[in-house]
Order: C-alpha cells, then sequence, then structure tokens
C-alpha cells in the first residue's frame, strides 16, 4: 500500500541547464516480490532515470544482495503536480502537469535568432514585428505544454521576458544561449546551439528525444504563407515527424476555418541545425512576418498560443507512433 508523506521534501531543480518539473519525495512500501526496477516503475518511474537517486535517497536500507526489505519505507522521488517556472514570466510560471503522454522524452527548443541578430522584421501599422521576440515567445508555449505533459525540455535560447500576452513584444538584444553570449558572426551562432544541443544529448538516455528549431519567415509582403516543416534528407524520423506535425496543423485548419485550406508543405532542407545536431530535428517556419494576414497569426496572444497548442498536439502524436512501432502500448 502506497503510503504518503505530506511533509513533503522538495528536490528544487535549477532551471539554469533546463525547464523541467521537479520532483517531491514521498515515502512508499514495496510490495511482494518488488525488486528495485518492479518498485520504480510501479511509481510510475524510468530505472535508468532514477535508480542512482533512488540508492542515494535510501542508502543502508538494502538487503546484502542489493534487494528491498518488505514491510520498509522507501523514500521514492515523484514528479510534483504543480510548480513554478520563472522562465516564463510571473503571469505564466504556475505549470500543472496535466498527465504523463511525454514521460522520458527530452526536447531541445530553439528560438530562431537573438541577440544582435532580430532576424526578420515586419512592419505592422507604426510598430516593427522582430522574428526572434515572436518565435521565443512561441517557443516558451511551447515548452510549458510540453512540460505539462511530464517531457523534459532543454530551452536553449533565453531571454528574461517571460511569455507576453501583449500584440507587440518590445524588441531587446540581452537574449544568451542558456546564460552564454551569443556571437556576432552567423556561423559561429549556429554551431554555438548545435554544439549545445548535441552535448546535453550525449548525457541524456531517453530513446526519444527531438530537437525542434522555431522561426517566422520574410517573403514580400503580398505573400501569405502557411506552415512550413523542414527535416534532413537523411532523416526518417524527421520526415515522420514533419508530416505528423503538418497533418495536425492542417486537421485544425479544416476544424476552425473550413474551406481555407491548409498549403503547408514537408520539405527536407540542407540548414545547419538539420545537418549538424545529432537528434532527430526539425525546422518550422510559422509563417511570413511582412503579410498583414500572417501577422494575425503573430501579434495576438490567442494565436501564438495555438501554434503552441498544435504543435504539442503533432509531438504528441508522433511519440506515440513511434512508441507503438516499437512495440509499446
Amino acid at each position: 500500500m502506497r503510503i504518503l508523506l505530506r511533509t513533503i521534501i522538495f528536490l528544487l531543480v535549477s532551471i539554469a541547464a533546463t525547464a523541467q518539473p521537479p520532483t517531491e519525495i514521498i515515502s512508499v512500501a514495496p510490495q511482494a516480490g518488488d525488486g528495485i526496477w518492479t518498485f520504480l516503475r510501479r511509481q510510475g518511474l524510468s530505472p535508468n532515470e532514477y535508480m542512482e537517486q533512488f540508492k542515494n535517497l535510501n542508502q543502508g536500507k538494502f538487503t546484502p544482495d542489493g534487494g528491498l526489505y518488505m514491510h520498509h519505507q522507501y523514500l521514492v522521488p515523484v514528479i510534483a503536480k504543480e510548480w513554478d517556472e520563472p522562465l516564463f514570466g510571473p503571469e505564466h510560471q504556475r505549470i500543472t502537469l496535466t498527465d504523463d503522454a511525454l514521460q522520458n522524452t527530452v526536447f531541445y527548443l530553439i528560438s530562431g535568432h537573438g541577440g544582435y541578430d532580430p532576424g526578420a522584421i515586419g512592419k505592422y501599422g507604426n510598430k516593427e514585428l522582430y522574428e526572434d521576440e515572436y518565435a521565443y515567445d512561441i517557443t516558451l508555449r511551447l515548452a510549458k505544454n510540453l512540460m505539462a505533459h511530464e517531457a523534459k525540455v532543454y530551452i536553449i535560447v533565453r531571454d528574461n521576458d517571460g511569455i507576453r500576452d501583449q500584440s507587440y513584444l518590445t524588441p531587446d538584444e540581452d537574449e544568451t544561449v542558456m546564460g552564454k553570449p551569443i556571437p556576432l558572426d552567423q556561423l559561429e551562432r549556429l554551431k554555438q546551439r548545435t554544439d549545445l544541443v548535441n552535448d546535453l544529448y550525449k548525457k541524456e538516455n531517453a530513446p526519444y528525444q527531438r530537437c525542434i528549431e522555431i522561426h517566422l519567415d520574410s517573403r514580400s509582403k503580398n505573400k501569405q504563407m502557411d506552415v512550413f516543416f523542414y527535416h534532413h534528407k537523411n532523416s526518417k524520423k524527421g520526415k515522420s515527424m514533419a508530416e505528423t506535425l503538418r497533418s495536425i496543423f492542417e486537421q485544425n485548419y479544416n476544424k476552425h476555418q473550413p474551406g481555407r485550406g491548409f498549403n503547408g508543405t514537408v520539405t527536407q532542407r540542407n540548414l545547419y541545425v538539420l545537418r549538424k545536431t545529432n537528434p532527430v530535428a526539425v525546422f518550422i517556419e510559422l509563417g511570413n512576418i511582412r503579410n498583414f494576414r500572417d501577422q494575425q497569426r503573430f501579434i495576438l496572444e490567442d494565436n501564438r498560443q495555438a501554434l503552441a497548442n498544435w504543435l504539442t498536439a503533432g509531438i504528441v502524436q508522433d511519440y506515440k507512433k513511434e512508441q507503438q512501432l516499437n512495440g509499446h502500448n
């Protein structure tokens, strides 16, 4: 029987490296026949990820052969149901765990440009819209959604703005790559991000890891665009994920704007991040920042949230598809 000690000890997870759900400690007695792996799985924990922490929490409480004593209470880390993530800003920092649909997954989210490079710039009335600000806001919304499904999320490009509800997102140049200054040289900027993703990827052992880069495009003012998805030519999983994301967008446009149609495409591109990152990667262009109709996709807070929600739905579906291919229910 599971006994919860509500004098809970919280293990605080630093946001300096990654945004992820914190854990809390509960006290649980094993059932007859439980080994450590079975015991941890019964608590909804991956033994690969939590074994070391579990043993450190319970030093001196194991049998001589490393097993569990029946009728003993063991301290077990479990995911908190609610927590605050300051990176998302004071109005949006509260996260509520909705389910474990993305448990044991890892995501590396890169919002385009930043620092001295604002990316594409569109004119809206007497305001200028900066690609890096809108891409970052949507990326944060996506990160928060993924974390609510128990994913582990590395937010590669970071700012101190948090999620913002305003239509016009004031530009700045203080973005960093997880605390490190962003280089002026474009190639160095790209290398800095991909090297960091690859270093983090080496340390993770989750079977499902994805890198997602989010941009806004710049075309002629008259060129309205749907969302485009790019993958590396040799990445079958990247192509599959891009196609799943596109399918979700098409379904949502058909539902919310019947008769509109959806012309977003999935294509292969030889982009640096797709070529150099080790995890499966998808590069997304959300629309034309210079086109008036596309601008509504960005300046309206509800639309930015919808973009994040649809991306989340596509990611969950892609993960389920991979689980089924690997024989998991």
